[in-house]
């Protein structure tokens, strides 16, 4: 028998199931920007967040539990709860409200600061590891182009325009540091398991964040455009798939690989916005775009 042969066939299959995974986030996440802000143009967008995520939630849940999932302790229940409520309710519902006021190519760019906001972050808090001289320099360059993005954002005349850029910002940031909770906390060992944990209990969440906003009073059925059901259904049966995949990937794939997620997927979602979603893409932007993604590729190089 070739053992070479033998152990390059299960090498091979390691390496299809990393890019097939990667292939997923980087398609799928790049696509979702623009099918959020399809789905909110006649749905709420916490009620759209929440419908969708509870539902998926609870089919992954139930799923893993009866494929013999052992059932999650009080302690990883708490756990996957917080990371749900941060990445969740403050890093994906915070992006869906705002792209009910700005681009969602924008949007996309914007969020590809959160390995920046994760370097920075975990420097801050005690036992994390302080960035070195190139990836200060990389946080540096990366918020320089978010800057462009916010002054372009106050020079629409739209002060809901400058909100929306400023909540995906502070959005990113809550979602990077869910992302530091769940480096270290203890969850269940399926990650479909925790990701169904943290959707049930973002979606409960948002639930109640549409009530507190009265969607609930404002939403209208026979407004809901094919269009926005279209994409709200995207979102809530291909979207989970991305998330999954991404939850795979952490523990399977080596994160410098994983990370490149983070400049892919704003490239994907300015191409969807310019060609199906009638976006601009200006001279600024593109200037923007090169700085964060350039910074999040030298902030990963340091890494690596």
């Amino acid at each position: 028998m070739n053992h070479a042969a033998a152990g390059a066939a299960p090498d091979r299959a390691a390496a299809l199931g990393i890019w097939t995974a990667l292939a997923a986030v980087y398609l799928i996440w790049g696509s979702t920007y623009l099918a959020i802000r399809f789905a909110v143009e006649s749905i709420p967008p916490f009620l759209s967040a929440a419908a969708r995520f509870t539902l998926s939630g609870v089919f992954l849940y139930g799923w893993r539990r009866l494929s013999g999932d052992p059932k999650p302790t009080p302690l990883q229940w708490r756990n996957a709860a917080v990371i749900g409520i941060f990445l969740l309710v403050g890093g994906n519902g915070g992006v869906v409200w705002a792209v009910q006021y700005i681009p969602s190519s924008l949007a996309a760019l914007l969020v590809a600061t959160v390995p920046l906001w994760m370097i920075l972050i975990d420097g801050l808090r005690p036992g994390g590891e302080h960035p070195g001289m190139f990836a200060l320099l990389g946080i540096a360059i990366g918020f320089c182009g978010a800057v462009l993005l916010v002054g372009w954002s106050a020079e629409q005349a739209s002060l809901d325009h400058l909100r929306g850029a400023i909540a995906v910002l502070i959005a990113s940031s809550l979602w990077a540091i869910g992302s530091i909770y769940g480096k270290t906390s203890v969850l269940p060992a399926s990650s479909l398991l925790t990701t169904g944990i943290e959707m049930i209990v973002g979606g409960t969440a948002q639930v109640l964040i549409a009530y507190g906003f009265g969607e609930f009073a404002a939403f209208d059925w026979s407004a809901i455009t094919p269009r926005s059901g279209y994409a709200w259904a995207y979102l809530t049966l291909i979207g989970p798939v991305a998330f999954v995949a991404y939850a795979w990937l952490l523990r399977n794939a080596p994160i410098p690989l994983v990370s490149t997620y983070s400049y892919v997927n704003p490239l994907v979602a300015i191409l969807l916005g310019y060609f199906l979603g009638n976006e601009i893409i200006s001279l600024r932007i593109l200037l923007a775009a090169g700085l964060i993604i350039g910074s999040v590729v030298l902030v990963s190089r340091s890494k690596r």
